[in-house]
C-alpha cells in the first residue's frame, strides 16, 4: 500500500521527504505535495523526514483523511502538478500554517 500526503501539507510544502525518495514519486501543485501510488515502493522513508506529519501509509489514514488517497493518486496524474527531484524552501507562510488542521479550503489544483 502506498503512503499519502494528507492535509497538513497544505500551505507550508516542506519538502523534505523529497530528497529521499528513492523513486522520485512526489508531484507538487501551487500549494500541496503528492505521491503517486503507482510509482511509491512503500519504503517509508519519507515519512520521517516530513516536519508537520503529513505522510501515512494509505492502509493507515485516519478516517478523516481517507479523502487524501484519491487526491494523491488523481493530482499525481495530472499535467500541470510536476514531478519534484530536490528540495525547496518552505512556501513563505508556512509558520502560520504548520499547526493548523483543517485546510483543505487552502488548497490550489
Amino acid at each position: 500500500m502506498a503512503f499519502v500526503v494528507t492535509e497538513s501539507c497544505i500551505a507550508c510544502k516542506y519538502t523534505d521527504c523529497v530528497s529521499v525518495c528513492p523513486m522520485e514519486c512526489f508531484y507538487e501543485g501551487p500549494n500541496f505535495l503528492v505521491i503517486n501510488p503507482d510509482e511509491c515502493i512503500d519504503c517509508s522513508i519519507c515519512v520521517g523526514e516530513c516536519p508537520v506529519n503529513a505522510i501515512v501509509e494509505a492502509s493507515a489514514i485516519p478516517l478523516d483523511q481517507v479523502h487524501f488517497v484519491e487526491l494523491n493518486q488523481t493530482l499525481s496524474q495530472d499535467p500541470r502538478w510536476t514531478r519534484i527531484t530536490s528540495t525547496k524552501t518552505p512556501l513563505t507562510e508556512h509558520e502560520k500554517w504548520r499547526e493548523v488542521k483543517s485546510k483543505l479550503h487552502l488548497l490550489q489544483k
